[in-house]
């Protein structure tokens, strides 16, 4: 029996893939299909595929054509799935001539012409655009916004802030009303006590709204915000890229997952030694504090792992000596019914950056910047049952991020599901500004 196998995403499957398949079928007798996993396309630069991988996998089993359908996931495959298989022809499409030319050493290699006229790429790019604007003043805005042109389906169109940058001088706009007229969607990174109000805009104006967060100081104004975007279907989602982070994720699965047992404990930390004076009272003043810098993305795992339903709390903070409303280092303990979790944060300290859950057969550790991470590791007592873990990072997270909010809007299915999280931040925010529960130092 002659074995064929061929690669592929197969991504808004079309009549190009199937031509593709039925000539691949009449190399030999039996056909596999390898289609690409979502990460490793991730890992390639490849983040604008639209369905994910198990609706791309239906679509070719529905074809008829595979015999066996396989998952790629990894680089260097290719060779082991040829010698796995016995494989006796390996095919591709003729725009990859060339490029698979050494596994002829292992099976004969075969490149199809494809379909002229047609590719998923093709029709990606005649779908229509999210027309996105942007507000603020931070580098962050300017980070996101680089970003967008590396996501299909976003198209950057409106800029309003005080940074001048000239290479994108061609959609700067006068004002945030502008913005709004010429955009789909908004990405908002304004002072944090400013976002409820310009979310509020926006969302009234009918757009669908990312934000850095936290978007609200107040639980109330959150819910509110929330509750606006669902009952007008339209998408308010927080902007935290640690969240759409491949490795994060993978990491939070296998916790779940029980790879580590029952979770104790969780310790995250987030510093970054702001280079400016604290012992100026002009240099602060203007500057995003700690609390709102930090802890939304240092709470993230403890969210992701323990949610909100803590039984007590306590906010450990450190205030400059000349602003009362900085502060310098903070640190949050939360305590829950069989474990307990913490976050430091500071722009006034540096620590080392790392995070660690702790369970009762092993632990979790991401090394400085966890929220960066593109790789991790769970550990053992037996040192040689250390498993390592290793993910690339696109754009710090960026890309991925603005990929789910694009998802969100393309099904019109609701971004609440961080509204929880979102409002835990939006709660914990309310009561260190409150000063609820918090010790000074």
């Amino acid at each position: 029996m002659k074995k064929v196998i061929t690669y592929g995403t197969f991504d808004l499957l079309h009549y190009g893939h199937i031509n593709l398949l039925k000539r691949a079928k009449e190399l030999g007798d039996y056909l596999i299909v390898a289609v690409t996993s979502d990460d490793f396309d991730k890992s390639r630069g490849k983040i604008n595929v639209k369905q994910p991988l198990m609706e791309r996998i239906e679509a070719v089993r529905n074809t008829g054509l595979a015999d066996e359908i396989i998952i790629e996931e990894y680089e260097g495959q290719k060779i082991d799935d040829i010698i796995k298989y016995d494989i006796d022809i390996f095919t591709v499409g003729t725009d990859w001539v060339g490029k698979f030319d050494y596994l002829n050493e292992y099976c004969k290699v075969v490149y199809l012409e494809r379909t002229r006229g047609v590719s998923s790429s093709k029709i990606r790019s005649e779908e229509k655009k999210l027309r996105l604007g942007f507000i603020g003043d931070s580098n962050i805005l300017f980070k996101h916004l680089a970003e967008s042109h590396y996501v299909n389906g976003i198209e950057p169109v409106a800029v309003f802030s005080e940074i001048k940058i000239e290479k994108y001088s061609s959609i700067y706009t006068s004002s945030y009303e502008e913005v709004l007229e010429k955009s789909d969607a908004v990405y908002i990174i304004t002072p944090p006590d400013t976002r409820y109000e310009y979310i509020k805009k926006a969302l009234k104006e009918q757009k669908h709204v990312i934000c850095e967060a936290p978007i609200a100081l107040e639980t109330k104004k959150c819910k509110e915000l929330f509750e606006y975007a669902s009952n007008n279907k339209l998408i308010l989602m927080e902007a935290i890229k640690t969240a759409h982070s491949t490795a994060f994720n993978r990491m939070c699965l296998l916790v779940k997952s029980g790879e580590i047992g029952d979770i104790v404990s969780i310790e995250s930390t987030c510093t970054s030694l702001a280079q400016i004076d604290f012992n100026d009272r002009e240099a602060i003043l203007g500057q995003i504090d700690s609390m709102c810098d930090w802890a939304p993305t240092a709470f993230l795992p403890i969210l992701k792992k323990k949610k909100k339903n803590y039984r007590d709390y306590r906010i450990i903070t450190k205030k400059s000596p000349i602003e009362k409303n900085f502060d310098l280092f903070t640190k949050c303990e939360f305590i829950y019914d069989k474990a307990i979790a913490s976050f430091k944060i500071g722009k006034g300290v540096k620590s080392e950056g790392e995070l660690i859950i702790t369970g009762t057969k092993g632990y979790a550790y991401i090394p400085a910047p966890w929220w960066k991470t593109d790789y991790f590791e769970i550990r053992y007592e037996n040192q040689s049952e250390n498993k390592r873990f290793f993910y690339q990072l696109e754009g710090e997270g960026i890309r991925n991020e603005l990929v789910a909010f694009l998802k969100y809007i393309e099904k019109r299915k609701s971004g609440n599901a961080d509204k929880t999280n979102s409002i835990a931040i939006s709660s914990l925010m309310e009561n260190y500004y409150a000063d609820k529960n918090c010790i000074h130092i």
